[in-house]
């Protein structure tokens, strides 16, 4: 469909927002409008304030419930190592995201402090005033950096407490600690983002909220990114390196005397703890955005903006509420059921808590908005907008049900990987995983589409009365509803990290090596310890880890691109002057508009290479420094100095792939603004199409080649035998596919969106001469470091190799 002609009937309503970008949104007064026979909405948001707090609480008795939690000392000194060293990387990349977001202040400066109009009509904001929008992008990303750090932590008490807790014989506690720890991450990182978002709808002046909520999302953006791309470059250059020992020396899963456990560990922290923290920090604050700037935009009349906003953020409350009783009542069910019991599928009580906090989220959508804005519009407002969100809602329980068709080990296509593998070896195996993840973007494509369409029909039953492209809000509103059960979707993501880690831990402690170990441990905690089942159930739990993990990353993936769809609207209402200008280049009759379509598929294309180069070179190295050190006779487990070496290249290799990387999408997003501003349209639409089919494609295939290779070791009991060694290959194949490539996509698509916001009104405002002599040279830089990603990343042999490993991250 031509989207001019789509746009075109909705002009008229646009012609108040003339000029409009993010610099010129101003929150209209939300003590304007009572609900609830009188209060206004302002005093009603007031009452979020309170929930949020409440959540953070949660999180924190949670927190130090884990860590009081018994455990034996052998199990905690591995723990507690683990969390120093991820402690460390997380430290390291803080710094590194300083350095990165100065090339971020240097644009936010220009654009607020030079180019825009301030609230008396002068050139510029004031430095004041730029400020604090700058003080809110730091905000974004310590935002990031403190929720991954708690995650971290929490999950280093569980890792330890749930390998002890196996020891007792019985699946339950092994089941119920990594889902608390996941949901004290959840509610503590929603409760954060929240509290941050109501500061600053209910404390900043109007004119100036708007343009900090930009900031904010930027910021929350970057540090997201940043953690996201090079945790998942640094776990899976360990998780790589740790795991092709198996197959070199024939050792088994988590050998203490290999120097790369530790680094793997790490990495399950860096990657799949932090990386995903920091994922949904951003994703729900930027979703939150989008929909403040739609609202700010699209609607004319302030009484409809104030319903909507406080109705929005009054659903974010709710939703938080609902997470947190679902729990409580899914685990009362799953403690009756399994707490007693000798087996469990641990996959069951994890959906069942997302479907549980599903229905209750549905329900109160329902309640909340016919008690709020029964009155909004012509009095059906309020279960058509509730019909929209449940959705997105929907999705965030049937997408994990798509997902577990292509990657539970109890599918059908997770066994024909196996079973391909019996005797075609890793060839097969590698072509059955990549079979399973592209039969997956398709049927998830349908989904999602059927669920766009399902809200974009009720959008089309009187929605346009209060707004223009009421399409685009129904968008919206259902990445909202996607990330509605923020709280568990983050916690079934948080659980795999742990599952993975408890089993490493087991391993690492060697307390089945302990003297008197069984006289200690009946005497201190008052069991008998059993090994065999102990380790059993740390596999089998790892395999419900690893498919939920991958259940929640098409959700995230999702709402990237379903949100990004609300951002990319904003950049046309500045572009179109409110839609009443310039309509027929959004087309794909523009040659500009079709060739920015092409280009961002390129970059897409590109990106997943340079992420994955990364990964391989530094795999390599961390291979050849394992297999030149590591010491099978003689020791128990590997020096601390040789894990630390291992820690050190990941840490230097996921550095030098994120520079180039960053550098390549900041100065490409500079480039192709520059060139024109309906090519860079083109380009946003591209990359969240391209890349979400990419992302999903890649996930689900990994997660498929990650749990053959589970089944083989749980099942089948074949470990070390050539089945193995080939489901092993698949699963280093799938490694940066499922935890780099796929899950970097979510924050890139936002970051190149939110950033493009500035990026392409800086450009409007320049002559055209200038734009496209900057635009030359933003992208000569920018193809310098796309040259880099690859030939800047080769392996290198020799002396040649011994520079490059020395070398600082900053030089490259």
């Amino acid at each position: 469909m031509n989207i001019s002609h789509l746009l075109s009937r909705l002009a008229v309503a646009a012609a108040p927002h003339h000029g409009g970008g993010e610099a010129n949104l101003v929150l209209p007064d939300l003590g304007s409008e009572t609900f609830l026979g009188g209060v206004t909405g302002h005093s009603l948001l007031l009452v979020g304030l309170l929930v949020c707090a409440l959540g953070l609480v949660f999180g924190l008795v949670v927190a130090r419930q884990l860590k009081a939690l018994p455990v034996h000392r052998s199990m905690r000194e591995i723990s507690e190592l683990i969390y120093e060293t991820a402690k460390t990387y997380l430290g390291t990349q803080g710094k590194f995201i300083a350095v990165l977001w100065a090339f971020i202040a240097v644009i936010m400066v220009a654009y607020f402090g030079f180019l825009t109009t301030g609230p008396e009509g002068q050139q510029g904001m004031g430095m004041g005033r730029v400020a604090i929008i700058l003080l809110f992008s730091l905000v974004g990303i310590i935002g990031s950096t403190g929720v991954a750090w708690f995650g971290i932590r929490v999950n280093t008490y569980a890792n330890s407490r749930s390998a002890f807790a196996s020891l007792a014989g019985k699946p339950f506690p092994t089941y119920a600690i990594p889902l608390k720890a996941g949901m004290s991450i959840g509610t503590m990182l929603i409760s954060v983002e929240l509290l941050i978002m109501l500061f600053i709808l209910l404390f900043i002046p109007g004119d100036l909220a708007g343009p900090c909520f930009i900031g904010f999302a930027i910021g929350e953006s970057l540090g997201a990114s940043a953690l996201r791309i090079a945790g998942g470059i640094f776990t899976k250059i360990a998780d790589i390196g740790s795991d092709l020992m198996k197959i070199v020396f024939k050792i088994k899963e988590d050998d203490a005397r290999n120097p790369g456990v530790i680094a793997d560990c790490t990495g399950d922290n860096a990657g799949d703890s932090v990386g995903p923290s920091a994922d949904g920090f951003e994703t729900y604050g930027v979703t939150g955005v989008a929909l403040i700037t739609f609202i700010l935009l699209a609607i004319s009349n302030p009484a409809v903006q104030v319903k909507l906003l406080v109705w929005i953020f009054a659903m974010r409350i709710m939703m938080v509420i609902a997470s947190v009783v679902s729990y409580w009542i899914n685990e009362a069910v799953a403690k009756g059921r399994y707490a007693g019991a000798s087996v469990m599928n641990f996959e069951a009580p994890l959906t069942a808590l997302v479907w549980l906090t599903s229905v209750v989220s549905v329900v109160l959508t329902y309640v909340v908005s016919y008690l709020l804005i029964a009155d909004l519009g012509d009095g059906t407002m309020w279960w058509k907008l509730s019909t929209i969100i449940t959705c997105g809602t929907l999705a965030g329980a049937i997408i994990p049900e798509i997902v577990k068709v292509f990657t539970s080990t109890s599918s059908g296509h997770v066994k024909e990987v196996v079973t391909a593998s019996r005797e075609g070896g890793a060839s097969l195996n590698v072509l059955a995983g990549l079979t399973a993840g592209n039969f997956s973007a398709f049927w998830m494509g349908l989904v999602i589409t059927a669920l766009m369409a399902a809200g974009w029909g009720v959008s089309t039953l009187g929605l346009s009365d209060l707004m223009m492209a009421p399409a685009v809000f129904a968008f919206g509103l259902i990445a909202f509803g996607f990330l509605g059960m923020g709280p568990v979707t983050i916690a079934v993501d948080s659980y795999g990290p742990v599952t993975d880690n408890a089993q490493s831990v087991y391993e690492l402690s060697l307390i089945e090596n302990v003297p008197n170990v069984h006289a200690e441990v009946k005497k201190e905690f008052g069991f008998e310890p059993n090994f065999d089942k102990a380790k059993h159930f740390l596999e089998e739990n790892d395999g419900a880890g690893n498919t939920f993990k991958a259940t929640a990353k098409p959700v995230l993936i999702g709402t990237a691109v379903v949100g990004a769809t609300t951002m990319i609207f904003s950049i046309i209402v500045a572009l179109t002057s409110g839609l009443t200008a310039n309509l027929e280049k959004l087309s794909i009759l523009n040659p500009l508009f079709l060739l920015g379509l092409i280009m961002g598929g390129a970059v897409i294309y590109w990106f997943t290479g340079a992420s994955t180069q990364a990964v391989s070179t530094g795999a390599y190295r961390a291979v050849e420094f394992i297999k030149a050190n590591i010491k099978l006779e003689g020791v128990e487990k590997a020096s601390v100095e040789d894990s630390k070496k291992v820690v050190e290249i990941c840490t230097v290799y996921a550095q030098k792939g994120m520079f180039n990387i960053f550098l390549v999408v900041f100065f490409a997003t500079l480039a192709f603004s520059f060139v024109d501003e309906f090519f860079f349209i083109g380009y946003l639409i591209s990359i969240a199409i391209f890349g979400l089919f990419q992302a999903i494609f890649m996930a689900n295939a990994g997660g498929a080649w990650d749990n053959a290779k589970k089944v083989v070791e749980v099942e089948l009991k074949a470990k070390g035998t050539a089945l193995h060694d080939a489901t092993v290959v698949g699963d280093t194949v799938g490694d940066p596919f499922k935890d780099t490539s796929s899950v970097a996509m979510n924050p890139i698509i936002k970051f190149t969106t939110l950033f493009g916001l500035l990026a392409v009104e800086l450009a409007i405002k320049m002559e055209l001469g200038t734009r496209i002599s900057l635009a030359a040279v933003f992208l000569a830089v920018a193809l310098f470091f796309v040259y880099r990603s690859f030939y800047g990343m080769r392996i290198q042999v020799g002396m040649k190799a011994a520079g490059e490993a020395s070398a600082s991250p900053a030089a490259h």
